[in-house]
């Protein structure tokens, strides 16, 4: 024993660490990363950042679920990186829970904005990409932390409670007339028109800008239209581009 104790002694520390590093593989879990398409078809991925949502951004939604519209400023909140996973599949937490779906249009941040920088009339300058995506919530645990006067991010922030379809370049024209739709299993569930959000597209930009900087990866959840219910493990869903022309191509396919 006592000579035992002298060789670790002479070990450096790193030497006694070093066995621990073998549960380290090249299949350790990564930062989730977004796909874009650009104008000239060119296919890039960008590590995500935040995921900033904003809540009850269509009127008929705040109400189906008896909420207050806002009518000043939105509701925020985030969602984890780490809740994020593609529509094909994914880790799911919860899994034997019924869900609620809520189909959100979804922009992709491409460049830094410093704080309190980004001037009305160019904010869109800063959106490279825009995508769809389900919000997916643990309705029953929402209402439960809403009672409490609690946070909402173990009904909102866990593992595969952000899906994101890949994202694709937008002329800024075309911004003001995406239209979307949602279905499960072959029944449409939710479309929604950018036209019927309480805050445009611009104003969330502005409006996120004025206390944070946004940053390269930054996706924004920018609403649900009315409709939301439940969704469950195995569900098979499409969520869908109806306009403008540029988009109304694009249909991505998945299961919960």
């Amino acid at each position: 024993l006592l000579n035992s104790m002298r060789i670790y002694r002479r070990l450096p520390l790193l030497s006694l660490l070093a066995p621990r590093r073998m549960l380290c593989t090249d299949t350790a879990a990564r930062a989730p990363r977004a796909q874009i398409t650009s104008g000239d078809g060119e296919v890039k991925t960008m590590g995500i950042a935040n995921c900033w949502c904003i809540g009850r951004n269509y009127a008929e939604h705040a109400k189906e679920l008896g909420n207050a519209v806002p009518t000043e400023e939105p509701v925020i909140f985030l969602k984890s990186s780490s809740a994020v996973r593609s529509l094909e599949g994914g880790q799911i937490a919860f899994a034997g829970e019924v869900f609620h779906h809520e189909i959100e249009l979804l922009l992709l941040v491409g460049q830094h904005v410093p704080l309190g920088t980004l001037a009305e009339g160019s904010e869109l300058d800063c959106v490279h990409g825009v995508g769809l995506g389900l919000d997916l919530t643990r309705r029953k645990k929402q209402t439960e932390l809403k009672k409490a006067g609690l946070p909402w991010t173990l009904a909102k922030s866990f593992c595969g409670a952000a899906l994101l379809s890949p994202f694709t370049a937008v002329a800024a024209a075309d911004l003001a007339d995406i239209s979307f739709e949602l279905h499960v299993n072959g029944e449409r569930k939710q479309h929604g028109h950018v036209s019927q959000m309480i805050f445009d597209v611009p104003f969330q930009l502005r409006y996120l800008n004025s206390f944070v900087p946004l940053l390269p990866g930054d996706v924004i959840f920018t609403g649900t239209p009315s409709g939301v219910g439940p969704i469950a493990q195995g569900d098979r869903i499409s969520l869908s581009f109806a306009t403008p022309r540029s988009l109304s191509h694009l249909s991505f396919d998945g299961r919960l």
